[in-house]
């Protein structure tokens, strides 16, 4: 699902919980039964419930006036300001607010609607052809702090055909649309939506075929051509990877979003400013959004953070599950802790499956089936989200989330927490324990890997933890290894050079979403990416039935297809999600308008401080 929030990542939302008391001295007992330790866990769960306020969105937004300035952090300095490059979230989360799609999903009435284009669907099903034709906002410019309308640059289908043809349609800038702009043929090859021309405000997406998601599959963000088109001109990929490098003058970088970015101070803080010529209004015309300036500070610290929410100096938190409580309890607080509900994603771990880097005889553990069901059988989500999470969370047990329309209650993991089961798995494929309890394969190889994740999430840390322990219950070492999260990032899209890696991914909102991942030959296909041709028939067949779904139109049928591909997915385990902790967001009480939940997430455009 596109994400419009402009200040997504200014809340980092971490689903956190309160920490359920140890279990120890009650009532002059030393222990509790498990009967009495589990109506604990729910009186506790339920005294956080109480303490938190529901307010979900989807309804009208009352009328703000502007003004005010917004404090927030990011862990790390940006690494670059550049829409290409920025993998990391803090990047992201600053350059958000430059950028926005050419058309909007609406979550609560599950619609697409027009946003900086209109749109018109031209289907011909006999012919098997389709056309999807969008028309910009004739109020569209490329702007500079300070700059008006007229000084900006109008924008034009020329933009977003440079951006499709030259950006995201050239394979050597690896960018995740790539892999979207091409459909399977009924022949099994393959053909791409190609774009044209229609006028200076009027494109068309051609499709090869026709498709069932067709908003979905053409909607994309772009940047601004008349800064592009030069250096890629002048200095071909380099020359746009280096555009815009966080030494650059970021007062001279456009945006057609709800902010310009201002000041960059490394090490101190990013500062972003209202574009008061951006497109989308309130009721009475008054251009969003109404925070006049937002402040990023850098603060790699999370206890940092959470301080500066407590003493004021920062305007939302999302709090760890050791912080709830005290927020929750805090007296004469004058902020407010929301519940946004159950997420729709999970963090999950994948076990790299590229011979390219890798120690082979972990490889030829790593691409057995019954071994990567074995590992989530001692993934112990029950005990994550009871320790980790404190009870506010479930196992994740489906693959498509709650919100998909594909989702089937019935179709759930088969691979839940159960080492006896895990032993059993790991025996049949020659992975047995020796005497001194250490698991081994035939040749006497110990079971050992490491565990790659990102330093700078402690959550991440703590549910990687629990996991090496459940694998030396039975005899495998699980090495918990931290890294910055950029080594992260470049192992797993350009070196290859990693064993399992604890990751997160957006949500499976839709079930043709993740083209980049899902499909053997994505840029972004975690655990062997840009594959020519698949390297397993289980991922032929879910290529094959990805792009099946893609084309289906009769609603029967393409359940049916659905269904078997999260099947697939379920039993080969390329990936092992987790938990689906709530989500919980703390906001000053100065700002009106707050609305939150997990599904349309923090609309803060439409946030003003009250009078």
């Amino acid at each position: 699902m596109p994400e419009k929030k402009y200040l997504h990542h200014i809340v980092k939302v971490v689903a956190a919980v309160l920490a359920v008391a140890a279990l120890s001295t009650a009532c002059g007992r030393e222990e509790l039964t498990e009967e009495e330790a589990a109506s604990l866990r729910v009186q506790r769960r339920d005294e956080i419930i109480s303490g938190t306020v529901e307010k979900f969105g989807g309804g009208e937004f009352a009328v703000g006036q502007v003004g005010g300035t917004w404090t927030a952090s990011i862990n790390n300095d940006p690494r670059t300001f550049n829409t290409l490059t920025a993998r990391d979230g803090d990047s992201a989360t600053v350059i958000n607010g430059l950028f926005d799609y050419l058309a909007d999903y609406d979550p609560y009435t599950r619609e697409w609607k027009p946003n900086l284009a209109s749109f018109e669907v031209q289907a011909d099903e006999e012919r098997d052809r389709m056309r999807v034709v969008f028309t910009l906002r004739d109020d569209l410019y490329w702007t500079t702090p300070g700059q008006s309308r007229e000084e900006g640059v109008k924008v034009t289908s020329d933009d977003v055909i440079f951006w499709y043809d030259e950006i995201n349609g050239d394979p050597a800038l690896q960018q995740p649309g790539y892999a979207q702009q091409f459909v399977e043929l009924p022949d099994g090859t393959r053909e791409r939506i190609t774009i044209e021309r229609i006028d200076d405000l009027s494109f068309a997406f051609v499709f090869p075929r026709v498709v069932a998601e067709p908003i979905l599959s053409s909607n994309m963000q772009f940047g601004p051509r008349h800064k592009y088109e030069p250096a890629k001109r002048e200095g071909g990929v380099e020359g746009v990877l280096n555009l815009f490098s966080v030494d650059s003058d970021v007062r001279s970088i456009p945006s057609i979003g709800l902010y310009h970015i201002v000041e960059y101070n490394p090490g101190v803080r990013v500062v972003l400013q209202r574009n008061p010529n951006h497109w989308k209004t309130d009721q009475e015309g008054t251009s969003l959004p109404y925070i006049e300036r937002l402040i990023y500070r850098v603060i790699p610290d999370r206890n940092t953070e959470y301080l500066m929410f407590r003493d004021g100096t920062k305007d939302s938190y999302s709090p760890r599950p050791e912080d709830l409580e005290e927020l929750i309890r805090a007296r004469d607080r004058d902020f407010t802790v929301y519940n946004g509900g159950e997420a729709l994603g999970s963090s999950f771990i994948t076990f790299n499956q590229n011979p390219q880097n890798m120690n082979p005889v972990v490889y030829s553990w790593f691409i057995q089936t019954e071994f990567r069901q074995a590992m989530s059988s001692l993934l112990n989500r029950e005990r994550i989200a009871a320790q980790v999470y404190r009870g506010l969370a479930k196992p994740a047990e489906h693959f498509f989330a709650t919100a998909n329309p594909m989702f089937d209650p019935d179709i759930r993991l088969e691979y839940t927490y159960n080492p006896e089961h895990a032993i059993e798995l790991l025996a049949s494929i020659g992975i047995t324990q020796g005497e001194d309890g250490l698991m081994y394969d035939e040749d006497g190889n110990h079971i050992e890997f490491t565990i790659n994740i990102g330093v700078e999430n402690e959550i991440w840390v703590d549910i990687m933890n629990i996991f090496a322990d459940e694998l030396s219950e039975v005899g495998i070492t699980g090495r918990v290894r931290p890294i910055d999260f950029q080594n992260l990032v470049e192992r797993l899209t350009s070196t290859y050079d990693w064993e399992v890696i604890g990751v997160a991914l957006g949500v499976n909102y839709w079930p043709s979403s993740g083209s980049n991942v899902w499909q053997s030959s994505g840029n972004f296909h975690l655990w062997h990416p840009l594959q020519e041709s698949p390297a397993t028939e289980w991922e032929a067949r879910v290529d094959y039935l990805y792009n099946e779904g893609r084309f289906t139109i009769d609603p029967v049928r393409r359940k049916e297809i659905y269904d078997e591909y999260q099947r697939i997915l379920l039993t080969e385990l390329p990936v092992m999600y987790i938990v689906h902790p709530l989500s919980f967001l703390a906001v000053r009480d100065r700002w009106d308008n707050v609305y939150y939940d997990t599904l349309g997430g923090f609309q803060a455009e439409y946030v003003f401080l009250k009078q």
